[in-house]
């Protein structure tokens, strides 16, 4: 039976719509139609209680949550509990990432990820893989003993995916522009972070098929007078995506703003890269062998080194909004349709249109989570 969603401002084309319901069927959008359309006796009309309901938030850099990190279980059952954890702070669409590890774990988590497609894990969309092909003097936390160069032997590895999608974070100077192209025409989303590149490299990366930057500002070669590093090319390139840390703790909120001005909008989202205490009580966790406490919105691990973030996607819209001055559309969209451009998912996740998959979030009005929809089956939070 058809579901009809009423009772609630509906966030489309960047206008919250009054008196409008979203009508679903077999896990698809039918329509947006004013609520008076909406009294068919065979659609099963839905009291949302007021508040707004928004596109799902789509999260590209997940390394755990509910008290699993993925690199400790990459398995089809923690990529689940991860989804889960994070599905209550209204994400509908994640990437279950992997911090550099050996090769055989690459593989391993590959495969859960694989078998979490196939068996319809609620918001898996793929994994991203974080390095070992990172750079020593940007590894922030990585293992350093884990690191390594990128040459032909890994290529089918990280393109073997086979579903869904694969994001693959990478140091351009460990690597060639060949290997880059390779992976991009392979289907690989390739994102530059944890790199002391130049600007040079990096430009040179970005013609041969660099998409992205993960976490900007961090973990990368920064903005200077003579050398512009990672940070300017990434700022100047009006075609990459960006990824964010919106947490007031990653990025100073000035800097960020700055950011904004630099290149348009869309090419910006917002990402947790959240640790596994997102979810619980957990005010420490081990990473790779190593202590990591967590401090508010934020982790770091003994030496008071950033260690990833505890805070949860719509936390992250809050931010944008109070932090950055966004207006709702636009921190929604950061965290909802420009994701699903870089992922290529555009076409059917981000918006609330006739035709795209029912990933729906409600809030209320401080934009706190009350439920979600997963390709139309609903969660209270």
């Amino acid at each position: 039976m058809p579901i009809a969603l009423f009772n609630a401002r509906v966030l489309r084309d960047g206008q919250l719509l009054d008196e409008h319901c979203v009508l679903i069927d077999g896990g698809r959008i039918v329509d947006v139609v004013p609520t008076v359309q909406a009294r068919d006796p065979r659609i099963d009309r839905v009291d949302l209680g007021g508040g707004l309901l928004l596109p799902g938030f789509i999260d590209t850099q997940v390394n755990g949550g509910g008290g699993v990190l993925f690199n400790d279980a990459p398995s089809v059952e923690a990529i689940r509990q991860i989804g889960r954890a994070h599905r209550r702070f209204g994400t509908t669409g994640f990437m279950p990432t992997l911090i550099s590890t050996d090769l055989e774990v690459v593989a391993q988590a590959i495969s859960a990820t694989r078998g979490a497609l196939t068996a319809g894990v609620p918001g898996v969309l793929g994994i991203h893989i974080e390095g070992p092909f990172l750079s020593v003097e940007r590894k922030g936390v990585h293992d350093q003993a884990k690191l390594r160069e990128l040459d032909e032997s890994a290529v089918g590895l990280l393109s073997s995916l086979g579903a869904g999608r694969t994001i693959v974070t990478l140091a351009p100077e460990v690597t060639t522009p060949e290997i880059i192209q390779r992976l991009a025409d392979a289907g690989v989303i390739v994102s530059a972070g944890h790199t002391n590149a130049t600007y040079a490299e990096v430009t040179e990366a970005l013609r041969h098929g660099l998409r992205g930057f993960t976490h900007l500002f961090n973990a990368m070669s920064q903005l200077t007078s003579r050398e512009p590093g990672a940070v300017g090319a990434a700022l100047e390139d009006p075609a990459s995506w960006c990824g964010i840390i919106v947490d007031g703790e990653h990025i100073a909120p000035a800097v960020l703003r700055l950011a904004l001005r630099c290149k348009p909008h869309d090419r910006f989202m917002l990402v947790t890269d959240a640790m596994p205490a997102l979810g619980t009580d957990l005010r420490a966790f081990e990473l790779q062998g190593r202590r990591i406490l967590v401090s508010g919105p934020v982790c770091y691990d003994e030496d008071g080194r950033l260690a990833g973030s505890n805070i949860d996607m719509a936390s992250c819209v809050r931010n944008a909004m109070g932090l950055l001055g966004l207006p709702l559309h636009e921190a929604v969209h950061m965290a909802s349709l420009y994701p699903a451009q870089f992922l290529g998912l555009a076409g059917e996740l981000g918006r609330i249109e006739p035709g795209y998959r029912a990933n729906l979030v409600l809030t209320d009005e401080t934009l706190h989570v009350r439920a979600t929809w997963i390709d139309g089956q609903r969660e209270d939070a």
